[in-house]
Order: C-alpha cells, then structure tokens, then sequence
C-alpha cells in the first residue's frame, strides 16, 4: 500500500487545465457530446455517459454546466460532430505515450499531434504499438487532506462494491476497478459523500521509465506542453515516471 505520488500528478494537470482557461470543461463537454450522441441523454441508460458524468463532478464541474452539455447534445439542432481518434507513439529514450483525441477534422488533429512529437524529439507510431504496455482501469483518486476517516474503512467500502486494488500513498489513496466495475465503486463512494480528486477510466503503464537525462526530461516535456495545448486532445498517457 505504498508508492510514488498519483495525487501531485493530477493536480499538476488540474493547474495546467486551470491555466488553459478551462480547458478541462470543453474537454468534458466534448465527452458528454459523443457520450449522448451514441447512448442517450439518460446516464442511469447509458454507462459512458454515466462515466463521463463521474469525470465531470471529480473536477468540480457545476450541475448546471453538466445538464446544460447534456441538453444541448441531445437538441435537434445540434451540429457538432466529433469522432474519436488514438495516436500511440514514442517519447525520448523510448518512453511510451498515448493520445486520446475527440475531433472534427482528423487531418489537423493528425498533424497536430504529429508536430508536437517531431518538436519533442519522438515519433508517431502504427496502432498497437505501445497500448500494450498499459491497462484500462477505473482509477479513484481521494486526497488525504479531504478525507480523515480510518482508511481501513475506506479500503472495506471500495473493495465491497468491487474494487480491484486499494493503495495508500503518501499524500492520498487510489481506488482501482476494472472499467466494468468503476461506476458501482464510484456510486458507492459517492453515497458515502466521499471527496475524490479524480474519478475517471485511464490507462495505467505496466511498468514506468525514469529519464535521467535533463535534454530527454526537457522534450518529454515539450511534448506534453504542446499535447495539452491542443483543444483536440482529450487525455494523454506516458510511462515516464515523473519525480
């Protein structure tokens, strides 16, 4: 029940998305409009919604924002049309990264992406090349600080309404769920009104990469900036062990 900080990763992410104006919301917006577009506007009869939906209150999106995104997919005059898209490709020394896109133009998201690993010193890759290497979990991040009650408790709680793992780290526990079993677990902790930093389903690496080289460190980085520059991306997933 030990190991490397989750929690200092996603705020990290939080900061930059705050920065980015907003970022996070056009992100989720775009995912409730694909999420209604293929299941219905009704999260209790469409389970990606009800992912999506999960994201959206982990990042302290208001209801009404949600219910509005919502609302306005399942309008009749509705015209946005997005499709999603996966890159796989390599960073420097042979790191691994993922890109998750939602678009409605593949020949400038492709290019996109494409640019910001050339810039980074890594390259595209074919499809498969490096999924591999990660596994599709539900992922739940619950921040110490927020939550003071006996983790043994927790831990219980998680892993009687089908959590795989339970890890304690430094500074937050991590809740981990098959992607079948996410939305129970997040149901469970939610009627509990359990705080959780971060409530989604990601891809974990198998095993992580260390950069000791501070050029390598310099264009995974480039590489990443430039990633989540880019309102195309929807989520990026690396194997480098960030310190």
């Amino acid at each position: 029940m030990s190991g490397h900080s989750k929690f200092a990763n996603i705020n990290h992410k939080k900061e930059k998305n705050d920065a980015a104006k907003g970022k996070i919301f056009t992100i989720i917006g775009r995912e409730i409009a694909v999420a209604v577009k293929e299941g219905g506007p009704d999260p209790n009869n469409n389970f990606k919604l009800a992912q999506v939906v999960a994201k959206a209150k982990a990042n302290n999106m208001p209801n009404d924002t949600i219910n509005n995104s919502i609302k306005k997919a399942a309008g009749a005059g509705n015209t946005e049309n997005f499709e999603s898209v996966v890159y796989e490709g390599y960073g420097p020394s042979g790191t691994a990264i993922i890109v998750e896109c939602l678009t409605d133009n593949r020949n400038r998201t492709a290019a996109n992406v494409r640019a910001a690993f050339t810039k980074g010193s890594g390259s595209l890759g074919t499809t498969g090349c490096v999924s591999f290497m990660f596994d599709e979990k539900g992922q739940i991040i619950i921040d110490k600080e927020e939550y003071e009650t006996d983790a043994d408790e927790l831990m219980m709680l998680a892993l009687d309404a089908g959590a795989e793992d339970f890890k304690e780290e430094e500074d937050s526990y991590e809740i981990l769920t098959l992607p079948d079993d996410f939305q129970a677990v997040y149901d469970a902790l939610t009627a509990e009104n359990i705080p959780m930093a971060s409530a989604e389903i990601t891809q974990l690496p198998q095993t992580y990469v260390h950069l000791s080289d501070e050029q390598d460190i310099k264009r995974i980085n480039r590489i990443l900036d430039l990633l989540d520059e880019d309102d195309d991306v929807q989520n990026v997933y690396h194997n480098w062990e960030e310190e």
